[in-house]
């Protein structure tokens, strides 16, 4: 066994956390839209955010590496901003976990506010709030189970990520080499220990994670 190296530990953390931060700000008002919104353009919204749940994440990274290049749409303008490509780098594999786990986040947070009774939203509006008081105020405390979900799905699901972030990101060792790829990069050495080490870490913290969620949603729809 090579000496434990705990660099992609602390990258796949940052990557979860940043990305899981993204995620509930943009999650919240696309998910109010898919609950709340009559358009007709409201399914196809809807199916584009599912899409990373039936696409193979190699199909979704390839598709990801050519927007993200520097002669892509995205990385040419990235590149042309910062002097450095998206793909290979931190902020790409960031860019690719955000739209590989936006599922995660924006399923139960529309099944949140689906489930929050319409008399309360109305009696908050006939008291005078207007609908960013109401959302603050009364909708998510009212489906903070939902919200505790989507964080708690969305940082485990990025902890896990393997196909779009080598797409997207390759193995490059402090930059984008997080714990699913020091794993496969482990196998392939025949370092079946370090292999071990990492995924016992992964596999404690994900049951550690689940189980905490379901603890708390069982207390919270009691009380």
């Amino acid at each position: 066994m090579n000496s434990l190296d705990f660099t992609p530990f602390w990258l796949t953390l940052e990557l979860s956390f940043w990305t899981t931060l993204i995620l509930l700000l943009l999650g919240i008002p696309l998910a109010y839209f898919l609950a709340y919104s009559r358009s007709r353009y409201t399914s196809l919204v809807e199916a584009l955010v599912s899409l990373p749940l039936v696409l193979p994440p190699t199909v979704l990274g390839f598709y990801l590496l050519l927007v993200l290049n520097k002669e892509g749409f995205i990385g040419s303008l990235w590149y042309r901003l910062f002097g450095k490509q998206l793909v290979f780098h931190f902020e790409g594999i960031l860019v690719a976990s955000v739209i590989y786990s936006l599922p995660m986040m924006v399923h139960p947070l529309t099944a949140g506010f689906r489930s929050v009774p319409k008399n309360l939203i109305e009696a908050s509006y006939t008291l005078g709030k207007s609908k960013w008081e109401t959302l603050i105020k009364v909708i998510l405390p009212n489906m903070k189970a939902s919200v505790l979900t989507g964080i708690v799905l969305s940082f485990a699901h990025t902890l896990g990520e393997f196909g779009v972030v080598l797409m997207v990101g390759g193995n490059i060792e402090g930059e984008t080499r997080v714990i699913s790829i020091a794993i496969y990069s482990a196998v392939e050495a025949l370092d079946y220990t370090t292999a071990h080490v990492y995924s016992l870490v992964l596999l404690l913290f994900s049951v550690f994670s689940l189980t905490a969620l379901y603890v708390l949603n069982r207390r919270w729809s009691i009380l």
